[in-house]
């Protein structure tokens, strides 16, 4: 099963969702990750992040979605329209949903407030991503629309209250 995680930029969340996903999921699950508009670069901080973390990051690179080396079956947004930002929508038949989160790369402030941000968007898409893992995937497989609510409903884990 291939999962897209998929941005604006393809630079700092949908990097950090690829490979976080990559480094805790088992054999069999492989994420992808691009961008409608890719910035070209990857966000030196979100990769930062990462080895701080002991999360590889060789080989990943900002792309597009016309660039992508496999078809997902799953296509995962993470930007966040709640701030106004557009989302792409991803054209194909595949299971799409939501996980808005906050762009750290937009945060101005201290370092240590910069970081904060980074760190607290590490957090939520580890949560997210520890539930899709902890999912019955064999069972769902044959149910797309208890996959969809039940990816739906991650998408809400660990964002702040409003």
């Amino acid at each position: 099963m291939n999962v897209l995680f998929l941005c604006t930029g393809n630079s700092c969340r949908s990097l950090i969702s690829e490979a976080l996903f990559n480094h805790l999921a088992p054999a069999g699950l492989h994420a992808i990750s691009a961008g409608s508009h890719p910035t070209g670069r990857l966000n030196a901080r979100a990769l930062t992040l990462l080895a701080d973390k002991g999360i590889a990051t060789d080989g990943y690179y900002s792309k597009s979605w016309d660039d992508l080396p496999v078809t997902p079956d799953i296509v995962v947004t993470v930007c966040d329209s709640a701030a106004g930002e557009a989302c792409p929508a991803y054209l194909g038949p595949v299971l799409r949903t939501h996980w808005g989160v906050d762009d750290p790369s937009h945060v101005s402030g201290t370092d240590a407030e910069i970081g904060a941000a980074f760190e607290r968007a590490y957090a939520i898409l580890r949560t997210r991503i520890e539930a899709f893992l902890a999912l019955p995937l064999d069972r769902l497989a044959g149910d797309r629309t208890a996959f969809k609510a039940a990816l739906d409903h991650i998408g809400n884990l660990g964002a702040p209250a409003p």
